[in-house]
């Protein structure tokens, strides 16, 4: 057998080997990366949340606190989007409330839940948060949970 011929059996002999070994290695890294677990935290806030007016039982208007600090409020034709800032009790000890800021960048002056037609576009509101249970707040004007002006139930988490 001539050099070039046996070079070329010996090629057709390894090379499944080494193309084999680089399957195995590639496989392997998928495997490990497909295993690991991501823990994403979350403000407790987010998620869908209605509030039934009083004085008109078949509207509901709902606040979506989404993640990247993004809102989207909605009652009845009323569309608006903003962003909103919450901070969590310091201690978690609900001694000093939860904090909670929102500003209203676009709203489409349609008329809300309320009856009434206003543009809201650039109106910046802080409410304290009270929690009256995980599906249940109050958005209050002290920070003692006092003058509370809208009472929230969590719809989706």
């Amino acid at each position: 057998m001539n050099k070039v011929s046996l070079l070329i059996v010996l090629s057709v002999l390894v090379a499944p080997t080494v193309f084999a070994n680089k399957t195995a290695t590639q496989a392997t890294a998928t495997a490990k990366n497909e295993n690991m677990i991501r823990v994403i935290s979350r403000p407790e806030i987010m998620g869908l949340w209605g509030m039934q007016l009083p004085n008109n039982n078949t509207c509901i208007e709902y606040y979506n606190f989404k993640g990247g600090n993004e809102l989207v409020v909605n009652s009845g034709k009323e569309w608006s989007t903003g962003i909103y800032e919450y901070q969590p009790a310091p201690d978690n000890t609900m001694s000093r409330l939860p904090v909670m800021a929102m500003q209203i960048k676009y709203d489409n002056d349609e008329i809300d839940c309320s009856g009434l037609q206003q543009d809201q576009s650039g109106e910046v509101s802080q409410f304290f948060v009270k929690w009256n249970n995980p599906n249940s707040i109050s958005f209050c004007g002290t920070a003692t949970g006092e003058q509370c002006v809208v009472d929230l139930h969590r719809v989706l988490p």
